[in-house]
């Protein structure tokens, strides 16, 4: 079991990773080329595409992965669920697609926010339904153990959003040129991602009626919890732009989103740990094998931890230099909103593969009690503070909320019946982190040069914090033999060669 979850978190990082240093690659350049105001326009809008995607994916994405890995007697189990969710996915997505449509040809979006609003609305629809597809076909892929065949796709259409974009914005489009390359790259791997899984499906089951014992309002029991608690979810990281947008305007909205592009960075290897561990901890709990639950979840937030520690403390040491460097000299205001957001999306960060374990035994009502408490947090702070300090309040208010996340899922994880916190080793990685931390910020404080601080500084913290880290055993060598086996030999001998070393 463990290997097969090393093997999904490979998979996954891999493509995030990739997804990320695309994205490291694309953004600085949509940026310049849209500027601050359009660039504000386009995170508004994308903040409401994220909210409707929660509502119009219903919990699908989890759903499928939850119910296809489950050990079933019946006869084509996976094929009836897969089929169950895309006819539900389709229609959904089909609904929300006239409902923009409707709402653009009414005017109001011109109206609310201005003329060019409209076409954005009609694009939205289409991006909803391309969105929609991949996701349900992805959620397939992963649920049948498939995750080198899925993984690949989203840096695929990172790639085609990137060309197709950058080049219509270049050319005049705008935020309509960035939307049609969403739109584009989406279509393009949603339909890779249906041939790949249409050929290990039976079709017949697929697209047949299900049995009449067929479980249907227990799946779909699962998916109107499932979709309130990633609606709060998502509602914080989201609530912030929608509020900020009409009360401070485009060109703070697009200052305080850079900001977030950089804090958010620090939910790479969480996020991948939260897919992997949803459909993983199910198969766990339908065998009702507690204990490795326990000792998994204790062990990942403990690797999840060191880790958020580590770019934490880079991050905020080199963000005077990085943002104006990345972003533009226009964009140093994102500066003060990112150092305030950081302590909270850690605490978020944290969090993720919390709940996800929570997910996988279908307990979502505790987890949508503290999910929606945070929620009612964030909202309430966003409320208060953004009409009075904008931006600024935006990211006090936001990374309170973020923060309390991690406060309640734990409380929620020992309701539930597990322990996250049983062998963190704190003391082990605060040490670290403090010698560390001196090493960065004298060393930022020395180098005068942004670049080549930059250049510098990241190499440096990484090796002190990882011999540190290896020599008072945050990781230990039995951990480090176990997770290296499955790398390929060269790396994992020069791996383990080096612990040894250091042991």
């Amino acid at each position: 079991m463990k290997s097969k979850v090393l093997l999904g978190f490979l998979s996954i990082l891999g493509s995030k990773l990739g997804v990320v240093l695309l994205g490291l690659i694309i953004t600085p350049i949509l940026v310049r080329l849209l500027g601050s105001t359009l660039y504000g326009d386009y995170a508004f809008v994308m903040s409401m595409l994220g909210i409707t995607m929660i509502l119009v994916n219903a919990g699908i994405f989890d759903g499928t992965r939850k119910f296809m890995v489950e050990d079933r007697d019946q006869q084509n189990w996976q094929d009836y669920v897969f089929g169950f969710y895309f006819r539900v996915a389709l229609g959904l997505a089909f609904l929300v697609l006239l409902s923009f449509v409707l709402f653009a040809w009414t005017g109001l979006p011109r109206q609310l926010f201005g003329v060019e609003f409209v076409l954005y609305f009609y694009l939205l629809g289409v991006l909803v339904l391309g969105r929609q597809v991949f996701s349900v076909a992805r959620g397939g892929l992963i649920s049948l153990g498939l995750e080198k065949k899925s993984e690949p796709l989203p840096i695929i259409k990172k790639v085609l959003f990137g060309i197709i974009s950058l080049s219509l914005v270049y050319v005049g489009y705008g935020v309509v040129g960035v939307l049609v390359g969403q739109i584009v790259a989406t279509v393009v791997v949603s339909i890779i991602a249906l041939v790949i899984l249409f050929k290990r499906l039976d079709l017949d089951a697929v697209f047949g009626r299900v049995p009449s014992d067929f479980p249907k309002r227990r799946l779909l029991s699962f998916n109107k919890l499932s979709v309130v608690f990633i609606l709060l979810t998502t509602s914080l990281y989201h609530i912030d732009i929608l509020l900020l947008q009409p009360l401070a305007g485009s060109q703070a909205t697009g200052y305080y989103r850079a900001s977030l592009v950089i804090a958010e960075f620090l939910w790479l290897v969480p996020n991948v740990c939260q897919t992997v561990l949803l459909h993983s901890s199910s198969e766990l709990w339908s065998k009702k094998q507690t204990d490795e639950i326990t000792e998994l979840i204790s062990r990942v937030t403990r690797y999840n931890i060191a880790f958020l520690v580590l770019v934490g403390l880079g991050l905020t040491a080199l963000a005077k230099d990085f943002v104006p460097l990345y972003f533009g000299a226009e964009f140093e205001e994102s500066v003060l909103p990112l150092l305030i957001l950081l302590p909270g999306v850690i605490g978020f960060a944290i969090s993720r593969p919390i709940f996800a374990i929570g997910q996988g035994k279908g307990s979502l009502r505790v987890l949508i009690m503290a999910t929606g408490t945070a929620a009612l947090i964030n909202l309430f702070l966003n409320l208060l503070l953004i009409p009075e300090y904008g931006m600024t309040g935006a990211a006090i208010a936001t990374s309170i909320g973020y923060g309390s996340m991690l406060i309640f899922h734990v409380l929620a994880a020992r309701q539930i019946g597990f322990n996250p916190l049983m062998d963190l080793r704190l003391n082990r990685i605060a040490v670290t982190g403090f010698v560390t931390a001196i090493v960065i910020f004298s060393s930022t404080a020395l180098i005068e040069s942004a670049i080549l601080s930059l250049v510098v500084v990241p190499p440096v913290g990484f090796v002190v914090y990882m011999l540190i880290g290896l020599k008072i055993r945050i990781v230990s060598p039995d951990e480090i033999r176990e997770g290296t086996n499955r790398l390929p030999d060269p790396i994992s001998s020069l791996v383990n060669w080096t612990a040894a070393i250091i042991d």
